[in-house]
């Protein structure tokens, strides 16, 4: 695809000096949040031309497992890892994952791509946060990003239990997650930079709107997931 523009960032950002090259004209969506512990399914072999899948992990969240090996989700021993959790590049820009509906973009289309996706409501309005789409989202719209926040909500699967110890609904309400920065502390300690970025630099945004679009992967996120599409 064709680049439309650069989004320059601060030289004194360290792990932002390198500059967002878009891949596409803006788009208008809607974001969700969640984190159901489930082996994402980018992580699956042959869900795109990617130079390997999504890296999935064992119950600690650390270590890498087999690309075929079943979700914790399905009764399974794979499950999300912990460094898909988002965090800040500084006050104005963070990096994370996220699980999306594009209509009319299958998952081979999307898997392992990234957007940009800038904020048009709340009180995060202007800031934007860069996701690497690791899954297919709720199909609740059309443009619908579910950004994977811990403590968000284990929704419908919940392989938190299974991974964790995780209550039966999860950490605080299962559709939404927890309420508060202090019950962040209920959950694993690895989690927890996750949840606090949630009410730090998110600012406890509750499904604000975004206009985003596709961008070139930064290194930062592809170097967790370990996946990056062979033709961006």
């Amino acid at each position: 695809m064709a680049a439309f523009g650069l989004l320059l960032l601060p030289a004194t950002e360290a792990s932002a000096q390198t500059a967002l090259k878009y891949l596409s004209e803006p788009a208008s969506g809607q974001t969700v949040r969640a984190w159901d512990c489930c082996k994402p399914s980018g992580a699956w072999p042959g869900k795109a031309d990617v130079s390997t899948p999504v890296k999935a992990c064992a119950k600690d969240g650390v270590t890498a497992v087999s690309a075929t090996m079943q979700s914790g989700c399905a009764g399974g021993s794979s499950y999300a890892c912990n460094n898909n959790q988002p965090w800040a590049v500084n006050a104005n820009m963070s990096y994370g994952f996220a699980r999306a509906n594009l209509p009319g973009r299958p998952e081979s289309d999307t898997s392992c791509a990234c957007y940009a996706l800038q904020f048009t409501s709340s009180a995060v309005k202007g800031k934007t946060h860069v996701v690497q789409l690791i899954g297919q989202g709720p199909d609740i719209g059309a443009n619908v990003f579910e950004l994977l926040i811990p403590g968000g909500g284990v929704g419908l699967f919940n392989g938190c239990q299974s991974q964790w110890g995780a209550p039966s609904t999860g950490w605080g309400d299962q559709y939404g997650g927890v309420r508060s920065k202090a019950e962040c502390s209920q959950l694993p300690s690895q989690l927890r930079a996750g949840c606090n970025w949630r009410f730090d630099w998110f600012l406890n945004a509750d499904n604000p709107s975004v206009s985003f679009r596709r961008v070139k992967c930064p290194t930062a996120i592809t170097d967790r997931s370990g996946c990056r599409r062979k033709v961006d």
